[in-house]
């Protein structure tokens, strides 16, 4: 869950400036970064009201911007503004620089076409991100890979402190997208864990998609293949599991099935009675039933503590926020 940690104003500009400006658009959003922002702001702001924004609208993988006092503000990544007439200041692109060098994730504030200032935030992983991956690899998964709009060395921050395979960061909704179709080439398909708009296009190409229920949008939920339904990553790997073993139990009474049938057929044909091959026919039949009931009782298998790695199989992709 990400909190934000840096506050840095352009020349001229104040710090209750800024952060008004910047809790005014972001609260009309509903992105992770946006609360954060809206959150931690106002607790530094204190009783500073903000003011009123109108028109506001996202601006897909790169930001947010509405108006205020009819003038456009616009709030995003570093690289919004790179192709604008007015690209960032001197002032603002070091400062960027200086807050992803030390590993957050910048969001630039602009107003008109002026810079008012740079906000730095930081992804705290949540509680169960390392166990849950953990528990994935003692299921077989290998390949766990964030795929984030986060700039680079923010992804490989985080990917480092929860265990991830891998970080792709700086990547937008059709980048996404771009990397499950390369993935689901790998043997065994990819698995998509994502919850937002930008993920839907992502989820839908997956081989699996999977929604988070209580916090995912309802494109992503519509789109999802599986929908958990709570904001819990514990649930993941329960998941997992039981589609395994039910794969498992499935393949188990289609053998027990064609076996039983293969068997009864000629020893009819060679002079077994017809009630004995009902008898066996329908006993084989509990066999089946008794066994699918095995499910009831599954378990997700707890973390263990060894960090031994087991055989690969099938990469699981997650977006930045799940992890």
């Amino acid at each position: 869950k990400p909190r934000l940690t840096d506050v840095v104003p352009a020349s001229g500009v104040s710090e209750a400036e800024l952060l008004a400006v910047a809790i005014a658009i972001e609260q009309g959003s509903d992105h992770p970064l946006a609360a954060a922002v809206v959150r931690d702001g106002r607790t530094r702001l204190g009783d500073t009201p903000a003011p009123n924004a109108e028109a506001i609208e996202s601006i897909t993988g790169k930001g947010v911007q509405g108006r205020i006092g009819g003038q456009i503000v616009q709030i995003g990544k570093p690289g919004l503004f790179q192709d604008s007439a007015s690209p960032l200041s001197e002032e603002m692109s070091r400062a960027a620089d200086n807050l992803e060098r030390d590993g957050r994730t910048v969001m630039i504030v602009r107003r008109g076409a002026n810079d008012l200032g740079a906000l730095g935030l930081m992804d705290t992983e949540r509680g169960a991100a390392r166990p849950v991956l953990q528990r994935l690899r003692q299921l077989g998964v290998q390949s766990m890979i964030m795929l984030t709009g986060d700039n680079q060395r923010v992804a490989d921050a985080i990917a480092t402190k929860v265990g991830l395979t891998e970080a792709r960061g700086g990547l937008m909704p059709e980048d996404k997208v771009a990397a499950i179709k390369q993935l689901a080439g790998h043997k065994g398909g990819v698995a998509m864990v994502g919850d937002g708009v930008n993920d839907a296009p992502a989820l839908a190409n997956a081989s699996v998609g999977i929604a988070m229920g209580a916090a995912g949008s309802d494109i992503a939920l519509e789109t999802a293949d599986i929908a958990l339904m709570a904001d819990d990553l514990n649930h993941l790997p329960f998941a997992v599991g039981l589609s395994r073993q039910t794969t498992r139990i499935i393949r188990q009474n289609l053998w027990v099935s064609l076996g039983v049938v293969a068997v009864l057929i000629p020893s009819t044909l060679f002079g077994l009675k017809i009630g004995a091959a009902i008898i066996f026919h329908e006993g084989s039949t509990l066999v089946v039933v008794v066994n699918a009931l095995r499910l009831l009782a599954y378990k997700a298998p707890a973390p263990a503590q060894s960090q031994a790695e087991t055989s690969a199989d099938a990469p699981i992709a997650m977006r930045g926020t799940q992890a």
